[in-house]
């Protein structure tokens, strides 16, 4: 499947599921309805995501995770807060770069309107 159709449908099922519950959940919640509703789609998701550090030729396992690779190409990670920091966009952009992946998904649930909780990043 074509990247930019992947990003269409992990959007489209967020937007579904923050349809359903709205803000203010705990993001372990929103991260098993998305879930839920990406297997629903027929995508591949990987969730909790092991992404190991890559230190001058050795890989070490800190305990990084992204919470969702959708089809082996797209890194997501779900946030449920009032405000998305700089941290948290550092934190994607390092997923991205570890993975070996291109694409990512930001996705914060605590907002009224989900398309404002969205943000995409290009590695």
């Amino acid at each position: 499947m074509e990247i930019n159709l992947i990003t269409k449908e992990i959007i489209g099922a967020a937007i579904e599921v923050h349809k359903q519950l709205g803000p203010g959940m705990l993001e372990s919640a929103y991260e098993e309805c998305l879930c839920y509703e990406l297997s629903l789609r027929g995508l591949k998701v990987e969730r909790q995501k092991p992404i190991p550090v890559v230190y001058k030729e050795i890989k070490l396992d800190c305990g990084y995770r992204t919470d969702l690779l959708v089809e082996n190409e797209v890194v997501v990670e779900l946030k449920a807060q009032d405000v998305i920091l700089p941290v948290h966009e550092a934190q994607i952009l390092t997923y991205l770069r570890f993975a070996n992946k291109k694409i990512g998904l930001l996705i914060n649930f605590n907002v009224t309107v989900l398309k404002n909780g969205i943000r995409r990043f290009i590695l």
